[in-house]
Order: C-alpha cells, then structure tokens, then sequence
C-alpha cells in the first residue's frame, strides 16, 4: 500500500505529529511518499517518483483549507482524500488528534467508506476555467457598493440581485462561506447546487437549491469595476461589466473517505455546537 502524506507546516507541532504518523505507517507495511521538500525533511520517497495511478490514498494534516489546497495543487491525482485536524474540527478533515492512530488502523484495514462528492466548474467568457469542491463565488472586490448580478438558469432568466456578490456552492461546501451568508445545509450525498446571495439589499433574495445538472449563468451588469471571481478561495481572476461567466457540474468529483468510527452528523453537531434536545 501506498499513501501520500501532505503536512501543513503552519500548523502547531505538526512536524512530531508527521513523524509519528510515518513511524506507524512504516510499521504496518506502509510505503509513505511525500512532497519533494517535505520527503528530504522526512526521509520518506519523493512523490515525483511514485506513478500517481499507484497512490492508494492520500492524507492531509491541517484542516479543511489544507485538503481544498491539495485538490488543486494535484488535480490529476485521483486517490481519495483522509483528513486528520491539526486544528478545530473540520467538516472534511473529521480525525481529531486524539483519534489519529485509530483512525489510521482503521484506513489500513479497509473499515471505511469512499464517498464522490459533485464539484462544479465555472467559465468566462474569455475562457479562463476553474473548478472547486466547495463553492465558486462572484465578490465586488474593490467596488465600494453592492453589484448588480443577472442571475440565469438553463438560459432562462431568474432575478438581478443588487448585492455583494454571490455564491454557488456545492452540497459538500454548504457548510461553508454559504453556510455564514445565510444558506441551507445540504447533506453532502445530494446531487445539487446552492445559490446564495451575499448581503443582498432586498429581504426577499433567499437561497435557491437548483439539481446539479442545471447550468448557472451569472452576468455582472453594473458599470463599475471588475468584480473578483474566486474558486475555494483559491483561483482567482475578474469580470468585466457585460461579461457572463458559467457554472455547471463537473465531470470530476471529490473523493472523500468516511472511517466507519466516524459519521457527518456527529461532526455536524460538533462543529456547529449544537447541545441536542433544549430543556
């Protein structure tokens, strides 16, 4: 078996908690590979060396933003993805320190379950692509006043929100900026996308749920500055008034894997700080 190791470097004493998680791995008939720096540092095989068809599973220590990091550093990988917090408990990295080595026997003997999450991806009309596992969001960036954005569906027009932007997110991501923007929770497993506006300026503009394979078309309309088009936080580049950029499923997905000592409900309650049954 192989498994790829990523290590968040900012993260608090995740150099011990590397070392550690290589020892246990090692002693169970695990070759671990690492990035080039990262494989010096630890004296593990180089990433580059290892045909990634090969790459049973790869493992991300930090948090959500780290596995959203390495989706799109690796795109062409396509080994699903074990998350273990160094951090406050993650929605997709769901291992807690305190679980590490459990949750690693678990992995190695197979007691978990791979989920393929719906990614999107989004096009300009200048052709500049990008693709994101949580959500794609249109911001006014610089403009210091709400935008006007043309919202259409399958080609058929829906509302112009006046607002600061808005975002398109995934089931998996709607826990996520949509989540804080005032969006529903969707269970991970539907097949569908969330629109939500960003501070929108009328009451009446709520989140709409659409099925996945609808296609958004979103065109910014006011005759300011470029807005800032944003992909999990990550890509990056700007629409011009006029201009449409689209949104549709990805042929991609996101794999996620699911130990059976774990469950997204308890992680949900946990992270949300939900107490259960009022009294």
């Amino acid at each position: 078996m192989i498994i790829a190791l990523f290590a968040n470097t900012t993260k608090h004493q995740y150099e011990q908690l590397a070392l550690g998680v290589i020892e246990f791995l090692r002693n169970h008939q695990v070759t671990v590979v690492m990035e080039d720096d990262q494989a010096q540092m630890f004296n593990t095989k180089k990433m580059m060396d290892i045909n990634p068809s090969e790459i049973h599973c790869m493992i991300s220590m930090g948090g959500d933003g780290t596995i959203l990091q390495l989706v799109h550093t690796y795109p062409h990988i396509t080994a699903p993805i074990l998350g273990i917090n160094l951090g406050h408990l993650g929605f997709m990295a769901d291992v807690p320190i305190s679980d590490i080595y459990p949750s690693l026997l678990d992995l190695i003997h197979g007691n978990y379950k791979v989920y393929d999450r719906l990614m999107i991806d989004g096009t300009s009309a200048e052709k500049q692509s990008c693709f994101a596992v949580n959500d794609i969001v249109i911001h006014r960036a610089r403009n210091p006043s709400l935008i006007e954005l043309a919202i259409f569906v399958d080609g058929v027009y829906v509302n112009t929100f006046e607002a600061d932007g808005m975002i398109v997110s995934t089931p998996n991501g709607s826990t996520a900026y949509s989540l804080a923007a005032g969006g529903p929770i969707l269970s991970p497993e539907l097949e569908a996308l969330v629109l939500t506006p960003i501070s929108a300026h009328t009451i009446s503009n709520r989140p709409i749920v659409l099925t996945a394979d609808q296609e958004i078309q979103i065109q910014y309309l006011s005759e300011y500055e470029p807005v800032e088009v944003r992909a999990d936080g990550l890509d990056q580049f700007f629409l011009k008034t006029g201009e449409t950029f689209k949104i549709a499923r990805s042929q991609k997905t996101f794999r996620l894997i699911s130990l059976d000592r774990r469950d997204y409900f308890s992680t949900l309650r946990s992270k949300l700080g939900w107490s259960g049954k009022l009294r």
